[in-house]
């Protein structure tokens, strides 16, 4: 079945960890596991070839620099607007390096939607492995607005098939506070929000704190989605969704993609300590956070896959059965087990963020 994952830092891992993400999964691992300072190296669990595999043949593709006035390293952050809109260009240039290669595939309008969604069912329905040849759809998100200097670079970013953007990422940002934050919008995010609304994008409400999130849900009319975001009442963390959060999504239309980092999956995970394995962390735990959301909602149509694999970590922090990407392929039998119907588990693999694309993207729109 065709699988769509709302969250991966594809760029990231190509441009900041120097990875080749069209080589199989293997050998990315083997090239960098002699490196240290990173905890995922050497245990990266996606590559192009790894997603074809899994049947992953749309994503949404994240650019991430957010300013960080105190930051010593990129890893952290930039030090200025100007430099983290630098950093995302570089990203930019890597998607565009991939859609040369036939690796992937830019996906804009309604049409192209259609056109690619259409293209991955029929060869993974033919069952011959043609789907492994494909390209890979991917709609271009933005995580934290930071780099954007200006509304100007918004449309710029527009222009070059920015279709979703997320306000603020980790702590105070430039545009919103996000976690680890507190504080409502600014004047200039409200105006970015003005803006992205005028443009028919998409708010990704994820990383916004509490007060920034309520706030943005308010003041924007457009789309919305939560891209990669679990349950505040099974692992209490600001950066997690409450149970009001979930409802108001859910009113909007919204979706809501799992996230498969094991510290928001299993309360009191401490980094480079805990282990998925000793903290019991299984897809049977993700599907925990689904089911909850489902159950708070009355139905399985505001839940998807967000997995946030290889975030600046690896399978040392992901459930304890997820050794690389492909095992989202066992999502579905989690699910039959407890009970979600065929409609359900399609729904949650590819259709209920499809959903929400399909409204969202201009079937016209001049680019």
């Amino acid at each position: 079945m065709l699988i769509f994952d709302a969250h991966l830092d594809l760029s990231i891992n190509a441009i900041e960890w120097n990875r080749d993400l069209t080589r199989p999964l293997e050998e990315v691992r083997r090239c960098e596991a002699h490196l240290t300072g990173k905890a995922g190296y050497g245990r990266g669990t996606v590559s192009l070839p790894e997603m074809r595999r899994a049947g992953i043949g749309l994503c949404v593709a994240t650019q991430l620099a957010r300013v960080e006035l105190n930051a010593w390293s990129p890893v952290v952050g930039w030090r200025s607007p100007a430099q983290a809109w630098a950093m995302t260009q570089a990203q930019l240039a890597w998607y565009r390096a991939m859609e040369a290669a036939g690796e992937m595939l830019q996906i804009r309008t309604r049409a192209q939607l259609r056109s690619h969604r259409g293209l991955w069912e029929r060869a993974l329905a033919a069952g011959d492995g043609s789907h492994l040849q494909l390209p890979i759809g991917y709609v271009l998100s933005l995580e934290g607005a930071d780099s954007l200097l200006s509304l100007d670079h918004l449309h710029r970013a527009h222009a070059d098939g920015l279709r979703a953007v997320g306000p603020a990422h980790y702590g105070p940002g430039i545009y919103a506070n996000g976690t680890d934050a507190t504080g409502r919008l600014n004047e200039a995010g409200r105006g970015l929000l003005r803006e992205m609304d005028a443009l028919g994008m998409i708010l990704d409400a994820t990383h916004l704190c509490d007060d920034a999130f309520w706030e943005a849900l308010d003041l924007y009319q457009g789309p919305v989605w939560a891209s990669h975001h679990n349950c505040r009442s099974l692992v209490p963390h600001n950066r997690q969704l409450s149970d009001e959060m979930i409802r108001a999504l859910a009113a909007r239309g919204a979706v809501i993609g799992t996230a498969f980092d094991a510290w928001m999956l299993a309360p009191g995970w401490q980094r480079g300590v805990t282990t998925p394995q000793e903290a019991g962390v299984t897809l049977e735990t993700v599907v925990n956070h689904m089911d909850h959301i489902c159950q708070l909602t009355g139905s399985a149509l505001h839940v998807g896959l967000g997995t946030d694999l290889d975030g600046c970590f690896g399978n040392e922090q992901t459930p304890s059965d997820v050794d690389s990407i492909a095992a989202l392929t066992r999502i579905p039998e989690v699910l039959a087990h407890r009970g979600y119907s065929a409609g359900d588990i399609k729904g949650v693999l590819h259709g209920n963020f499809l959903r929400v694309l399909e409204g969202a993207l201009d079937e016209d729109r001049t680019l």
